[in-house]
């Protein structure tokens, strides 16, 4: 069969669907990945035939505007000094009134107009050529459902992150039926239905959840679904990898890694940490007895005042390669970290809110006993004697790991790529059917 790959122009996105996407090809599948062409050297470099779509404009600047744009309209609406928008994990109905749900709606159908928009007419008229029995797509990269829905075939989303916007949206859906007729705006239908009339199609809420949903999440922590679910092992692939000689060899001391992913460097005004909280990080844990590994944008390790001596600095190390000789692993939320971790049984400690579900994640990571996480709602929540506290208690409870090692035997449980292939085959011979 032939599997089309959607997924909009970010590279740790293509990340997680890599490993299925082998699985696939290996199974004697034809397979393609369709993104922006600023994606297009990060596929290629996966050993996948890549479809370069739309524009060449970065999709950060895109966001950034349609983003920039609705926010001034709230505050046309609301003033400066607004808490309409709110964390996307809360669930208390109470809190989440008509005016936040609606809000955060249009922020939502903002942000997939500018991830996808750009790719949707060249993906239509490539799907219309290639035919492929299934499409498979990011969960941020709707205009793979787009083009499913206007060519007719099978499609899925696949998630990494908690599904905390699909609960949202029942909660938005039910809430919008108790409004007057001329108030049932739907932001994010209306723009996935007028892509779809333009094919000649109709919307459905599919267009939203996928027909069905690849989670790679560890089963215990996903939230439940409307949409039906494959579970996913996690294989790790970080895109090309070098393995550093020091990391050949067991650390003589208990080995932490910091990583803080691409937040710093893409866009530093939404890390989850920043570089003066990391100076401080460095000096709370300078008379540690371990081996810290911080993974830091060189121009970024050049503006530090000071890095301990028992700190080694690198722009860039492999996951896999490192996670597994570690004691604990510091980082912001993000899913390979996070996964990495649970895999090899190692405790994690999460900062900061920059990943949107770590408000579910977060709390749900400290019942398992696997890891503890540090909100960040205020900035002194983040001061380095605050992570210092909370890192020497995952390295001296044996409790965290224990707990961690749970989690691992678990995740590892879950069906892999290969049996997941087999899956998808039978979704589509049901369709040919």
């Amino acid at each position: 069969m032939r599997v089309l790959f959607v997924v909009f122009p970010w590279r740790t996105h293509l990340q997680h669907m890599v490993p299925l996407a082998w699985a696939l090809q290996s199974a004697g599948h034809e397979v393609r990945v369709a993104s922006g062409p600023e994606l297009t050297d990060a596929v290629t470099a996966s050993g996948l035939p890549v479809v370069p779509v739309g524009s060449d404009e970065p999709v950060i600047a895109k966001v950034e505007r349609e983003q920039g744009e609705m926010y001034q309209k709230l505050v046309e609406a609301h003033g400066e000094q607004n808490d309409i928008l709110v964390d996307v994990c809360e669930d208390r109905e109470e809190v989440l009134t008509w005016e936040r749900l609606r809000w955060g709606s249009r922020f939502l159908a903002a942000t997939s107009r500018a991830s996808n928009d750009a790719m949707v007419e060249e993906l239509v008229e490539y799907c219309r050529w290639w035919q492929p029995d299934l499409v498979l797509w990011d969960w941020l990269s709707h205009a793979g459902a787009i083009a499913a829905t206007a060519v007719g075939v099978p499609h899925g989303r696949m998630r990494t992150e908690l599904a905390v916007e699909d609960r949202a949206r029942r909660l938005f859906l039910r809430m919008r039926q108790e409004q007057a007729p001329a108030d049932r705006e739907d932001p994010l239908g209306d723009w996935l239905g007028e892509w779809a009339e333009k094919f000649g199609a109709e919307f459905s809420e599919e267009m939203v959840t996928g027909q069905f949903t690849i989670e790679q999440m560890v089963g215990s922590m996903r939230l439940e679904s409307q949409s039906p679910h494959l579970p996913l092992r996690y294989v790790s692939y970080n895109g090309p990898s070098v393995v550093p000689h020091w990391a050949r060899r067991d650390p003589a001391r208990r080995r932490v890694l910091a990583t803080f992913g691409l937040s710093l460097a893409m866009d530093p005004a939404t890390a989850a940490s920043s570089l003066q909280q990391l100076q401080g990080m460095l000096d709370a844990l300078a008379d540690l007895d371990i081996e810290l590994v911080m993974t830091l944008p060189e121009r970024f390790q050049r503006e530090l005042e000071r890095v301990p001596d028992n700190t080694r600095m690198v722009e860039f190390v492999p996951l896999h390669a490192i996670v597994p000789s570690c004691s604990a692993v510091i980082h912001h939320g993000g899913v390979p970290g996070f996964l990495e971790a649970i895999a090899h049984g190692v405790p994690q400690l999460v900062i900061g809110r920059a990943m949107t579900d770590i408000g579910e994640r977060g709390p749900r990571l400290e019942r398992s006993g696997a890891g503890l996480w540090i909100r960040g709602d205020a900035p002194e929540d983040l001061d380095g004697e605050r992570v210092r506290e909370q890192l020497v208690r995952l390295l001296e409870e044996p409790s965290f790991r224990e707990a961690a090692g749970r989690l691992g035997e678990e995740l590892a449980a879950q069906p892999s790529p290969a049996e997941v292939v087999r899956d998808l085959e039978r979704i589509v011979d049901r369709r040919r059917s």
